[in-house]
């Protein structure tokens, strides 16, 4: 009976550290793909602005 009881109490040990890495990777995969499109959406507000610019230096040419 005492080893079935440490095999649990050993179990259990194991299965909240095996909870707690799965919880710590979701978290970050989280954050990974916030920052991500926070990125992407920089990246896309800079390069229409950009290309607004040339545009505008375009038309400056033709004048």
């Amino acid at each position: 009976m005492t080893n079935l009881i440490l095999f649990v109490n050993s179990f259990l040990s194991y299965l909240m550290i095996f909870v707690l890495i799965i919880a710590l990777v979701i978290v970050a995969c989280v954050i990974g793909v916030k920052w991500r499109k926070s990125k992407d959406a920089k990246a896309a507000a800079e390069s229409t602005e950009m290309k607004a610019d040339a545009a505008e230096s375009g038309a400056a040419k033709e004048a």
